[in-house]
């Protein structure tokens, strides 16, 4: 149970509260999700139960601990230096961990927070500026018009492609995109975006009281006792450039074994990125010879245009260029709107 309700500074929506009560009555004026985990935050349980997103395994349901949620929203605040009367917008859903937790930062750091419906283009019809806010790359992207209305900004739940990348590089809002899971309470680690000196690559820096280390396959293990009891043992291959920074590299269980050259999807998408604009990915097709051939699903009607570029794009080795090109109407999702690769895959009547 948490012994602070809330920080005496923390208003919502521009109106203060003199008791929990008082909050979660006020908070059904905004949605049924957040009054759902405001009434779980102050009931009397140590924990609050959440499902992960499947980073360290199958997904699953956990229960974490509120006072390493607490620790979590601290390590944030402290890093990005957000003190007391922050103003902040929430405008990702408060059902998942990203959404919970900027709640959470607001209600202990004593942040002035605004919420709005979590749309693809969130901040459209605001006219407020605000401190910080965090967002996934598809509202960022729909919202470019308009982030100068943001002075610091975490963008998380999806990969940030070089499209997107190269538009953000003369805001200046600061943007930074995260490393973290469920089972890390969001991020651990973050990475600058934006106005990145030429030549000069970013890699992910950890927060306070962070430790990083590999295993046997190359593996994140992330140390981090004020928000984990345990260990965290990823499925992220990732190359350590010191005891603080890291390069993310992929996914250990996506890696394809074609002909005993093994592929890392995400690297290679990041080169497809280049010349291909719609929503796409690429994984491994049982193969009689090879074991597994690379292939690319693209979301889209079939295109030639792509075909042709794809075949002789330079920075893909020969490895690296698909064998196989599947052209799909529309993708499958996850609740969290990701693609579901596993049931695209399916309507290609494909299996890994």
């Amino acid at each position: 149970m948490v012994d602070n309700p809330f920080h005496c500074a923390f208003k919502l929506q521009g109106k203060s509260f003199n008791s929990k009560e008082e909050l979660i009555d006020f908070s059904k004026e905004i949605s049924s999700e957040v009054t759902g985990f405001l009434m779980e935050w102050f009931n009397k349980e140590s924990f609050v139960e959440l499902k992960t997103s499947g980073s360290t395994g199958n997904p699953k349901i956990i229960q974490l601990q509120k006072k390493h949620m607490v620790n979590s929203a601290k390590a944030t605040g402290d890093y990005f230096n957000l003190p007391e009367k922050t103003t902040a917008l929430l405008c990702m859903s408060p059902n998942y961990i990203a959404g919970k937790m900027m709640l959470l930062r607001a209600l202990s750091l004593g942040w002035h927070l605004d919420i709005v419906e979590p749309t693809s283009n969130p901040l459209k019809n605001l006219e407020k500026q605000y401190d910080f806010s965090a967002m996934v790359p598809l509202q960022l992207y729909n919202s470019l018009a308009d982030i100068h209305k943001i002075r610091k900004l975490i963008v998380g739940g999806g990969t940030v492609s070089n499209e997107l990348l190269n538009k953000i590089q003369e805001v200046k809002t600061a943007i930074f995109a995260t490393y973290g899971m469920t089972e890390t309470i969001t991020h651990i680690a973050v990475k600058k975006l934006n106005i990145i000196s030429s030549g000069v690559e970013s890699y992910y820096k950890t927060l306070p009281n962070i430790r990083i280390s590999l295993d046997n396959r190359g593996c994140l293990i992330i140390d981090a006792p004020k928000i984990s009891e345990e260990k965290v043992i990823t499925n992220d291959l990732v190359e350590l450039i010191s005891e603080k920074e890291f390069k993310w590299l992929g996914r250990f269980d996506t890696i394809i074994n074609s002909g005993g050259i093994k592929l890392i999807p995400e690297q290679i998408e990041e080169k497809l990125s280049a010349i291909i604009k719609n929503r796409f990915f690429v994984a491994g097709k049982r193969d009689k010879i090879l074991g597994e051939k690379l292939i690319l699903i693209f979301e889209g009607i079939k295109n030639d245009d792509v075909l042709n570029k794809v075949q002789y794009l330079s920075t893909l080795s020969k490895y690296e260029t698909p064998k196989e090109i599947y052209f799909l109407e529309k993708f499958m999702e996850t609740q969290t709107r990701k693609i579901d690769r596993t049931k695209t895959l399916s309507l290609c009547k494909i299996g890994k």
